[in-house]
């Protein structure tokens, strides 16, 4: 890491009270990257959900109430030079860019968090995060939106169009837009997604029908059963995600099976890595570097 303006979380508060105006500072003076180099893979952490109210992890509720250790996890994944980046929402990206962690890195920032986890708006998944505008002035990669899709939930439409929206304006500036999909139902009043294979396919196709153009747009999708089926619904570039954590080992293995398919470019990967059963979070994120790499 360098050009940190901050070495630790006291003062990190300090800065963001005395000086709010070196966080747009921060942003313009960062060593960005190009989003593809080298090898044409990507390996990112994401940290979004918390903004959505959904903090836990597996089977521990408040897993993610510290956002101290939020960003100790984040950096210690960050430190790792297979790590191409990250995606989150401004609070957090804004963190990370004072601590000095964000130099040299892809950055995707996160749209729409409106569609509060539990709630009954849940569908309707305003914009309530980043802009395009905002992604362009912060010389970022590009952005990222949740597309859920429930035909029996009328707030499901008002999701599709912000997202088309945002497709275009992301485009109009030459900015990845990644849509992340999935066909959702409430099962006794909790949001689920479909993790059906022939459910994700339908998803993707809807999702990558959004917006004027496909120019800029990427799908973010999860590792399910039958992915070579799944991937021959897109030619879009694919990151896979995450998803819940479940036993590591069935995990990465099948992450390993899914990145050897042609539209796969590698992994966006948040809770898996940043809160393994042991908490080594450095181990998990090299076992998943080593798979994109």
């Amino acid at each position: 890491m360098s050009n940190a303006l901050c070495t630790d979380y006291a003062a990190l508060t300090d800065l963001r009270a005395a000086d709010p105006g070196a966080v747009a500072r921060a942003w313009e003076s960062r060593t960005t990257r190009p989003t593809i180099r080298g090898d044409g893979r990507l390996m990112i952490v994401a940290a979004d959900h918390p903004a959505r109210g959904a903090l836990a992890v597996g089977n521990r509720p408040t897993a993610m109430n510290s956002r101290t250790d939020l960003l100790d996890r984040l950096r210690a994944a960050l430190a790792d030079p297979g790590v191409d980046g990250v995606l989150a929402t401004s609070d957090i990206l804004d963190d990370l860019l004072l601590l000095g962690a964000l130099e040299d890195k892809v950055v995707f920032s996160s749209f729409n968090r409106g569609g509060l986890a539990g709630s009954s708006f849940e569908f309707d998944d305003q914009m309530t995060a980043a802009t395009a505008e905002s992604t362009a002035t912060a010389k970022m990669n590009g952005g990222k939106m949740l597309c859920r899709i429930a035909l029996d939930d009328p707030g499901t439409v008002a999701t599709m169009a912000a997202c088309a929206k945002a497709v275009d304006e992301l485009a109009a500036r030459g900015l990845i837009a990644m849509l992340e999909p999935f066909m959702s139902s409430r099962v006794d009043g909790k949001v689920r997604n479909d993790l059906s294979p022939d459910a994700v396919i339908k998803s993707v196709h809807i999702g990558q029908g959004l917006g004027a153009t496909s120019a800029y747009t990427w799908m973010k999708l999860p590792v399910v059963p039958e992915m070579d089926r799944v991937m021959d619904s897109t030619t879009l570039p694919t990151l896979l995600l995450g998803g819940d954590p479940v036993n590591p080992d069935e995990a990465f293995a099948s992450w390993e099976k899914a990145l050897s398919l042609p539209s796969v470019r590698g992994l966006i990967v948040g809770r898996t890595l940043l809160y393994p059963s042991d908490d080594d979070v450095s181990s998990a994120v090299a076992t998943a570097v080593s798979l994109v790499r």
